[in-house]
């Protein structure tokens, strides 16, 4: 069996405090700049939002992605699982969701996220250096990543959505 990973980029709840996620975007944009490991409050903060409890009322970018995996279930072929990860802010992460399918006995994964475009940090640079991690921690599962998509098959989708 196959899985593929969608991965959203993800959003804080409506209701976290403010200063959580401007704490941990401080710590984050630090951590990039000098190029350090995650300091452990910047840890601790990161396992809290995205373990932050939710609702389609306080986080509805979270429930768009659960319902396009659920459309794209139901085109996948029938022996490919299909499961949601978070690029921040909310759980799982790419990581955990990768991880726990590989503990399940997964050794074929497609990562695939619902940035469209290129020229974002985050399908460009954070999904790939989580990929590379992965396969070093994973050596003998194959993860594909599926980006950059088809700009003009894009476009073809957004013209023939238009005339619906």
């Amino acid at each position: 069996m196959a899985t593929w990973v969608l991965v959203g980029h993800g959003a804080p709840p409506k209701d976290v405090p403010g200063e959580m996620v401007s704490r941990l975007k401080s710590l984050e944009g630090r951590r990039r700049a000098t190029r350090s490991a995650m300091t452990e409050e910047e840890r601790s903060l990161d396992a809290k939002l995205r373990a932050w409890p939710r609702t389609a009322e306080t986080d509805p970018y979270r429930e768009g992605v659960l319902a396009l995996a659920a459309a794209l279930r139901k085109k996948l072929p029938i022996a490919t699982e299909l499961v949601v990860a978070f690029n921040e802010f909310c759980g799982p992460s790419l990581e955990e969701a990768v991880s726990a399918r590989v503990a399940a006995g997964e050794d074929d994964v497609t990562v695939v996220p619902t940035m469209l475009t290129p020229g974002g940090v985050h399908s460009e640079v954070e999904i790939p250096e989580a990929i590379e991690s992965l396969r070093a921690a994973h050596p003998n599962v194959r993860v594909r990543y599926l980006w950059p998509f088809d700009l003009d098959l894009l476009a073809e989708l957004l013209v023939r959505h238009s005339q619906t």
